[in-house]
């Protein structure tokens, strides 16, 4: 039989009070000292100790089993049974003023605890952390970390979520830039010199240099026109090399094929950096044209796309300057400088702009007469 906190003391008080009467005070001392350290032995025995049957978590101070009345060994099936038929004399909608000696509120109370008991069990992972309780009452505080990590965590698994959030944002991502191309295409349909250009192609191909329809299968002035467009459309789209935020969407640049040919990315920028340093830094190879405009490119903080939208005659000319060069590219920044600064002054948009806010400026209050 285990003795509770109160009977250890108790115990442990009647065995040092039989001590013999006639000791000193030395032996009272020391007795009294083997009683100190004996009541704080019983103190971490009795906390150790703890119930396995722990309030607020699973069935609260009642065993599963004995709430469903199964054993441990109980089979899915059994449990199941046992489940439904306290479920059907406990239910608040089969409750009988007249059948039991329980209320209303002890019938609920009831089915709640049934409906607990059958949740814990029927689920095995949440049965193996309860059994696991019952075996190791010592862990105290393992059981209320395992017990609210499986109450608490998310119903549907995170890594579904992140891939349906991915790929949401992939769709939008590709439906935007599609419009933005399509926006493109009709802006550079209204241009005179790219339609013209256009509709000469079209006719050195034979595409609108038809004979006239007749009889049954002539269509009308408006179907023809129609096809002309579409036709004009089709070769702006594929002659006229679109760069910058309104090229043409590619699906490798979306976040959801990014994401997943990450690791040869990676691999590629790790060896290409490896190769550089190998090939300029050890061996001290000379700069070709495209490690020239690479560096170019670094010096001015442009991304790829804004740097292929530039003119070919200006890229020419910042090869011609040796822009790759740290002091030629600085002289060039400062020239640039000079050049928009001479250019702002001498801007009669820009004069009126300063005489703006030299006299009525956003911060200028003024009071108006009466």
């Amino acid at each position: 039989m285990i003795l509770n906190l109160n009977q250890h003391v108790y115990v442990l008080r009647c065995v040092i009070s039989a001590r013999p009467r006639h000791q000193n005070a030395d032996m009272a001392a020391s007795t009294e000292l083997r009683l100190t350290l004996c009541i704080c032995f019983v103190f971490i025995l009795g906390f150790s100790s703890v119930s396995a049957l722990i309030e607020g978590l699973y069935c609260g101070t009642q065993s599963c089993y004995d709430v469903l009345g199964v054993s441990r060994d109980a089979s899915k099936a059994e449990i199941g049974r046992a489940y439904r038929q306290l479920a059907r004399r406990y239910h608040p909608d089969r409750y009988q003023p007249g059948e039991s000696n329980d209320s209303r509120e002890t019938s609920q109370q009831k089915f709640l605890l049934v409906a607990t008991a059958y949740e814990t069990l029927k689920d095995e992972e949440l049965r193996k952390d309860y059994d696991y309780m019952l075996d190791h009452p010592e862990e105290y505080y393992s059981h209320y970390y395992t017990y609210y990590r499986r109450r608490l965590a998310p119903k549907v698994d995170v890594r579904i979520v992140i891939l349906v959030t991915i790929c949401a944002v992939s769709l939008f991502q590709y439906y935007s830039w599609w419009s933005s191309y399509t926006e493109a295409i009709n802006y550079l349909m209204t241009v005179p010199k790219y339609r013209i250009q256009a509709t000469e192609l079209a006719k050195q191909q034979g595409l609108l240099n038809r004979n006239k329809e007749k009889g049954k299968n002539r269509r009308s002035k408006e179907e023809i026109r129609e096809e002309e467009e579409q036709i004009i459309r089709d070769i702006i789209k594929n002659k006229i090399d679109i760069k910058g935020g309104y090229q043409k969407p590619n699906v490798s640049d979306i976040l959801l094929c990014k994401i997943i040919l990450f690791p040869y990315h990676l691999f590629t920028y790790v060896a290409w950096n490896f190769s550089w340093f190998y090939r300029f830094t050890i061996r001290r190879e000379e700069y070709g044209d495209e490690e020239r405009l690479y560096i170019i490119r670094k010096y001015m903080k442009m991304s790829q796309a804004q740097f292929d939208s530039l003119d070919n005659s200006l890229i020419e000319t910042f090869l011609k300057q040796q822009l790759w060069i740290k002091e030629n590219y600085e002289t060039y920044r400062e020239e640039q400088e000079e050049e928009m600064k001479m250019k702002m002054a001498t801007d009669s948009r820009w004069k009126r702009y300063r005489r703006w806010m030299k006299s009525e400026g956003p911060g200028r209050i003024t009071f108006a007469d009466d």
